[in-house]
């Protein structure tokens, strides 16, 4: 039996009980896992079911038990289940093969006296049958004659069953009398308590089940096996049949904790037009955008959840492997061919501020499969897409969104949950197909300007600012696909910077290092102006800058700066845990939110101040405004830099005395002294004098003898790979024999190959992480100031290697798997290779 076979409703009802985020899945035993036969000691699974139930219990967050009226003793023997199958016995009232000890003295001595009346009353009826318990006597009669089972039970019934302190229950042929409560209902809800389950599923064929039954509710999925009067939702004809419902179960709940093969980060590739992004696979399938921001709920959120949580795929009707995929040279358009398709992919450059549109370009001379599957939401929104004769209306959600495609055939398939849209296009040689999709409007009339001039326009908005540019020679074109990608995420509209397009994508694949970084950083946001303004463009700077001056408009000062906020400047909500996606591979939890939101990092200084010293450097002028935001944060480093603070990684640690966030408390006084030197404005008399406190501080405190190396933080000898910028800073000299110690001491711990880690101390979180590339450019850095030439450029070419296809680095990468992790693309990851390229053409 196929699971087509099944009912199309249950069908649904299995799909959706697959996608909760703890999954119970409980099963009677006899006329369920194994059919019913005459001798019930013969009663075997049938090995479908005992392999389903085996492959459940080994996935994560998915619990599977066994309640059946039988003794626990006895269904372990007979069963004979792994022990990841929960084994509940007696109707539910043994949990363990030991319960028999817990029973209290007058129960036992009530069993015993049930035992020997039953044996009494029922002895000489032929074909009765009595399996003792630990906590209860079974009369079974399936294999008397009629009038003699009826006999039987009648005189049960009437007699020790309705003495005090026994509890029965009646199933087919059978009569069980207990001295402790006996109730699978109770079962199934205990059992649900303790795995924490967001739903269960119950499968059962008696009279005895129904109580399991009545307790499912909410997104529960009862099925019964056979006929009968039932309380479950759902019916199935026999045990094959619950194999089969068993194995569909297990392939659907694989899928969705797994997705189907995760593509690799590094080859996944960015769409941007300086408002929105978007991430398309190496098999142009978008898997990832939001709207209307690029923080705002995803519409595809296929990267996260698999297909089921959203996507917009195209490929060849007869598949066929792509041949490959890259930018069109000096854009943000995507280019993915097949020998006879090629699909191009960019987002509009002219739409109004609160749209979000994407146009794909089909042509060649093959046939095309499509598949159009929007998930506002994050999924979480139940949608209806209505074919019109220009494309496709998407009903159900808070901001209305459209599919232009004229002559497109379009045809809506559902899975009870939610509808997709397919269709097979036909594009000529000199007539591709054109899709437009469009959020933010249900429009569905033809664009103003012609497809030609759109992409047109959004090509040369790239080309043209990347021509302003001065590219180093060293990975010139690396160079300035890095570029690109910092001002794809630099947010036009408001001046903010992403840290990365991503939330959730894991440090450590099927863990829980999963975060969300789609915001404006404070300091990340510096560091990538500071990039960008070294290569000769100044607009993404001041254009930061303004966004910052507004936020600490409405501050009493930049001590109660958060060290992130939303692109709109606003304070983040509370994190958040979206647990119906399954994460990329299965890395969970999915979060919306940061928590560092809340934290104390008095590094942020140092980056905004350097910045401001660079932006002055080019534009030749040092603004009030500018000016006196250096002014405050030097004065807010005059009263907080001797406090602990959570530092760079954001610890959820307490507090620390961190060597880094001392060093940038320096800067921040540093390049506050030398701005007022070198533009004639009035600097606070004591600043000289605070920059040699805190130099002195850090490198009495902060150095460590034993370890020779300056550590992490003053009260602990583990490393840290940002302690290296007390070298890099200039708070001393790179001849210093202490920073070469520390260049060494760092390079034997935490580098490994071709990444260095950010640090290999307890941070209280469980799993590991990779190294971080940004780590990485440091330690380039920190090799070339202390004139190690040769492993300088060893380590970048290892960095190089490590981007993806189409030159995209996300945030961290795994020397030992070899395989890249972290959030994509990372601006910290891109911001470090331009300073790096830089430096080695110097």
């Amino acid at each position: 039996m196929t699971a087509e076979a099944l009912p199309a409703d249950l069908r649904r009802a299995i799909i959706q009980a697959a996608r909760t985020p703890r999954l119970l899945i409980a099963c009677d035993y006899d006329g369920t896992l194994a059919p019913i036969v005459a001798n019930p000691d013969q009663a075997r699974p049938l090995p479908e079911s005992v392999h389903a139930l085996r492959s459940l219990a080994a996935l994560p967050t998915t619990t599977t038990a066994v309640i059946s009226g039988r003794a626990l003793r006895d269904l372990a023997t007979l069963s004979r289940l792994p022990a990841e199958v929960h084994l509940v016995g007696s109707h539910g009232s043994e949990f363990d093969v030991g319960f028999v000890h817990k029973l209290d003295a007058e129960a036992t001595a009530l069993l015993t006296r049930l035992k020997k009346h039953i044996e009494k009353i029922t002895a000489g009826y032929e074909g009765v049958h009595l399996e003792i318990k630990p906590a209860s006597i079974a009369v079974h009669v399936r294999r008397a004659e009629p009038d003699v089972a009826d006999q039987v039970m009648e005189i049960v019934r009437t007699d020790p069953a309705t003495w005090d302190g026994v509890e029965t229950t009646e199933g087919k042929a059978v009569l069980e009398l207990a001295v402790v409560q006996t109730d699978k209902g109770n079962a199934l809800d205990v059992l649900r308590h303790q795995v924490g389950a967001t739903a269960a599923l119950f499968i059962g064929d008696d009279v005895t089940d129904e109580k399991a039954f009545l307790r499912l509710q909410g997104p529960d999925l009862g099925i019964k096996v056979g006929p009968g009067d039932t309380a479950a939702g759902y019916r199935i004809d026999d045990t094959p049949a619950v194999a089969t419902v068993l194995a569909f179960l297990l392939e659907e709940r694989r899928t969705w904790l797994f997705g189907e093969q995760a593509p690799p980060i590094e080859r996944l590739t960015m769409l941007a037009n300086a408002r929105s992004v978007a991430l398309l696979t190496p098999d142009a399938r978008v898997t990832w955008m939001c709207h209307p921001e690029p923080d705002s709920a995803a519409v595809f959120a296929d990267l996260l959840g698999g297909p089921g949580a959203g996507h917009f795929s195209i490929k060849p009707e007869r598949n066929g492997l792509p041949l490959g995929q890259r930018y069109l040279p000096g854009t943000m358009t995507v280019e993915t061919r097949w020998s006879r398709l090629l699909v191009t992919d960019y987002l509009h450059q002219d739409c109004e501020s609160h749209r979000t549109d994407l146009t794909r370009l089909i042509s060649g001379t093959t046939p095309a499969s499509v598949e159009f599957a929007p998930r506002p939401e994050f999924g979480q929104v139940q949608i209806q897409l209505v074919r019109e004769e220009s494309g496709l209306r998407v009903l159900g959600t808070s901001d209305p969104i459209a599919l232009y495609s004229p002559g497109v055939e379009w045809e809506i398939h559902t899975d009870g949950i939610h509808e997709t849209a397919r269709a097979v296009v036909h594009p000529e040689a000199d007539e591709p197909v054109v899709l437009e999709l469009r959020c933010g409007t249900d429009d569905l009339t033809p664009s103003e300007t012609s497809e030609a001039a759109r992409r047109d326009r959004a090509g040369r908005y790239w080309s043209e600012w990347l021509h302003t540019l001065e590219l180093p020679p060293v990975q010139r074109e690396l160079v300035g696909r890095s570029a690109l990608t910092l001002r794809g995420l630099a947010h036009e509209e408001t001046g903010a910077i992403l840290a990365a397009a991503t939330t959730s994508l894991p440090e450590e694949i099927g863990g829980i290092r999963n975060w969300d970084y789609r915001y404006c950083w404070v300091r990340d946001a510096a560091l990538t102006a500071q990039a960008l303004v070294s290569l000769g463009s100044t607009v993404e700077a001041e254009a930061y800058l303004g966004w910052l001056h507004r936020i600490l408009d409405t501050l009493p000062g930049p001590e109660r700066l958060h060290p992130l906020y939303t692109l709109y400047g606003t304070a983040l909500g509370p994190e958040a845990v979206i647990d119906t996606l399954p994460g990329y591979a299965g890395s969970r939890p999915v979060r919306v939110g940061n928590l560092a939101n809340q934290q104390v990092q008095l590094d942020v200084f140092g980056p905004v101040v350097d910045l401001v010293v660079q932006l002055t450097e080019v534009r030749g002028k040092l603004t009030d405004d500018d000016w006196g935001m250096v002014k405050s944060m030097a004065e807010a480093v005059s009263r907080r830099w001797n406090e602990p603070d959570h530092g760079i990684w954001e610890e959820r640690h307490a507090p620390r005395h961190r060597v880094y966030s001392r060093v940038m408390c320096w800067v921040t006084v540093d390049r506050a002294i030398k701005l007022a030197e070198a533009h004639d404005r009035e600097a606070n008399p004591a600043w000289p004098a605070l920059r040699s406190e805190i130099a002195e501080d850090v490198l009495k405190h902060g150095w460590n003898e034993e370890v020779q190396s300056f550590t992490t933080a003053y009260d602990g000898t583990d490393l840290d790979a940002a302690t290296l910028h007390i070298g890099l800073a200039g708070l001393i000299e790179p001849s210093d024999p202490r920073f070469q110690a520390t260049v060494t001491a760092t390079e034997a711990e935490l580098r490994s190959g071709s990444t260095v880690y950010r640090y290999k101390r307890d941070d209280g979180l469980p799993g590991t992480e990779g190294g971080f590339h940004l780590c990485a450019t440091w330690m380039v850095e920190a090799y070339l100031l202390t004139g190690r030439r040769t492993e300088a450029e060893e380590l970048f070419q290892q960095l190089v290697d490590a981007a993806g296809p189409t030159g995209l680095l996300p945030e961290e990468y795994d020397p030992i798997a070899e395989r890249s992790l972290g959030n994509h693309p990372q601006a910290y990851s891109h911001l470090g290779l331009i300073r790096c390229a830089r430096l080695l053409s110097a």
